[in-house]
């Protein structure tokens, strides 16, 4: 089976026309349909149909492009590891990051690598999510690095602490908090919380809090991220306690910080044991471990 045929069949199937799809692939016409007659004889079952001037898969061939992806994907990747390897390009680099480092530390983070190395070949794609989404898909393989809170029992993970945020009180503008400059989480019981849910790292940093005070929070609402947690604040439904990012500015809120209990929350760089990484990832995470706040 001619590996070309295979690239060409996918096209096809994406694009669904002909002419369009020679085209793209900077071929004949009569290439890219002797290319996929081949296949049809190999396989002995009409691949496409006719449908006006389009061409649509049949079962047969919806069925086929499944194993095509698959095996087309599993090739890129495999020729993409090997250039990164013999260091013929710089190569990509996938990382995942909580909701709260998406408007400043990933991006100052970024910016300074290329500022430092240089903006040629060198790819990045990025993920976000709460903390235990993160970290699940890095145990996948979806990403060769992640950034978020701590998790007890990840043994096949390694945590590096690389940086911290600092959370604070937000309320309604018109909220009786927000007359005080500062605040005593004391204060805040007999109000009712906006509260991450139960997948975010933020979670448990929140909930030791209130266990030092010995108190419990009456939680109204649950948010998944920071916007929405903020955004149900401005909107009068409850005060929270978020980390303290340039997005507060920009909503209707009052922002306190919180004066007792000390409350200190790490960022962590995020790596899977024994997982293999290419000379520019293994560069970025130094660049990063250089960089800390804790370097």
């Amino acid at each position: 089976m001619n590996l070309n045929h295979l690239y060409y069949f996918r096209a096809l199937a994406k694009e669904e026309h002909y002419t369009r799809t020679a085209d793209m692939l900077s071929i004949t016409q009569p290439s890219l349909s002797h290319a996929i007659s081949c296949l049809e004889s190999e396989l002995g079952v009409k691949l496409f149909e006719k449908q006006g001037r389009n061409a649509k898969l049949t079962k047969y061939g919806a069925l086929f492009l499944r194993y095509v992806e698959q095996s087309l994907d599993m090739l890129d990747e495999g020729k993409r590891v090997v250039t990164e390897t013999s260091g013929t390009s710089g190569g990509f680099i996938d990382m995942g990051y909580i909701f709260t480092l998406g408007s400043h530390f990933i991006p100052n983070l970024i910016k300074g690598y290329l500022e430092e190395k240089g903006k040629n070949h060198i790819h990045f794609s990025f993920g976000q999510g709460t903390t235990k989404k993160i970290v699940e898909e890095l145990k996948d393989g979806k990403y060769d690095l992640a950034f978020s809170s701590y998790v007890e029992g990840e043994d096949e993970l390694e945590f590096i602490p690389v940086g911290q945020e600092e959370l604070v009180l937000i309320t309604p503008k018109d909220h009786p908090l927000a007359q005080k400059e500062e605040i005593d989480l004391l204060d805040t019981i007999e109000y009712d919380y906006v509260y991450f849910t139960k997948n975010s790292g933020l979670r448990p940093v929140i909930d030791s809090c209130f266990s030092r005070i010995k108190r419990q929070p009456t939680i109204a609402y649950e948010g998944e991220e920071d916007s929405s947690v903020a955004g149900l604040v401005a909107a009068g439904f409850g005060i929270a306690i978020v980390p303290k990012i340039p997005l507060l500015d920009t909503m209707d809120v009052c922002v306190r910080p919180i004066i007792s209990p000390e409350i200190e929350r790490y960022i962590y760089l995020v790596l899977k044991k024994e997982k293999y990484l290419t000379p520019v990832v293994k560069d970025f995470i130094s660049f990063i471990t250089d960089q800390s706040e804790f370097a």
